[in-house]
């Protein structure tokens, strides 16, 4: 018992964890269907897909660690690949990547000093700004067209995609574990009033995570589109729906921070994601039972990992 409890106590167990429940669904679903399922091909491709909303849960980390919401990524990833498409047309590759990384950085702006000023909370904000941002991206499609010309989607294969992503999530974890922002981003999210009376600048630093974060989504964009190759605007909150998939990395990064790696947390995390949404398919399942079991998958996870304490008032 005293090995078992030492070994919780790592700060590696929570990565072990991961690793062998990403080991378990792979058996599951490769006894369940050997042919359609599993093959070194194939898991490339659900890393691949995993990378990319991997990189916006490093963004969103920043938001939901400190306690609060952004449920415009969605709005701010569309528009940022449709300014890509335009601007890879006009400059290139430097286009093509400095263009929805500066979109993402002023959109996060937009969202920081929207939230910082209006004192209002950060979901309804961020819905609010993302009705927006969905009209803007109706007219970034009118001039820049919705299909990346095939000579600019190196971002979309290896090893270029791999390279940007292990970049991006190198960047969010110095961020976090070297600098002011990565300490007080976990103080304000452990004790606002606490962090507050500490002498920490609050707003300052919950204006700059709203900027990381549309920052990260803005890098994810490169990738997203290089993958897809398209992006059609969405409005009426169509774009909401992807806000899903990299907030549920996001969650894997809350639930192992106390591990001390939550973005290595958040890309396993994805990647198991990425790959029951493949196993589901292989099953033959329909997409709305393929939402209900992940969604029960992460809630059996974060049970299992987070310390529950009697009494304690839970928000």
């Amino acid at each position: 018992m005293e090995a078992i409890a030492k070994l919780r106590r790592s700060p590696w167990f929570g990565t072990g964890f991961l690793v062998v429940v990403t080991v378990l669904c792979w058996v599951v679903f490769k006894i369940a269907r050997p042919e359609t399922f599993g093959s070194p091909d194939q898991v490339m491709t659900y890393l691949q897909s995993a990378i990319i909303y991997a990189v916006g849960g490093c963004g969103l980390y920043f938001i939901v660690v400190m306690g609060l919401w952004d449920f415009s990524i969605g709005s701010v990833l569309v528009l940022s690949c449709l300014l890509s498409i335009g601007a890879a047309q006009s400059f290139g590759y430097p286009g093509l990547v400095v263009a929805p990384i500066l979109c993402g950085a002023l959109l996060g702006i937009f969202n920081g000093l929207a939230y910082t000023k209006l004192r209002i909370p950060s979901l309804i904000v961020t819905v609010g700004l993302s009705l927006i941002y969905e009209s803007w991206s109706v007219f970034a499609a009118d001039w820049a067209g919705t299909r990346l010309p095939a000579a600019y989607n190196m971002f979309g294969s290896y090893p270029a995609n791999v390279i940007l992503a292990i970049v991006a999530c190198a960047l969010c974890g110095f961020i976090l574990k070297y600098t002011k922002m990565g300490t007080y981003a976990t103080a304000i999210g452990s004790g606002e009033l606490t962090a507050k009376n500490m002498g920490v600048n609050v707003d300052l630093y919950k204006f700059f995570a709203f900027v990381l974060c549309s920052t990260f989504v803005g890098i994810m964009a490169v990738l997203y589109i290089g993958y897809g190759t398209a992006q059609t605007p969405m409005t009426g909150m169509l774009s909401q729906s992807l806000n899903f998939t990299p907030l549920m990395g996001t969650f894997f990064g809350i639930a192992f921070r106390k591990y001390g790696h939550p973005v290595i947390a958040i890309v396993i995390g994805e990647f198991i994601i990425s790959m029951l949404f493949a196993g589901f398919i292989a099953l033959g399942m329909p997409t709305t039972v393929n939402n209900v079991v992940t969604g029960l998958t992460l809630l059996v996870i974060v049970v299992l990992t987070v310390k529950r304490v009697r009494g304690a008032v839970v928000k």
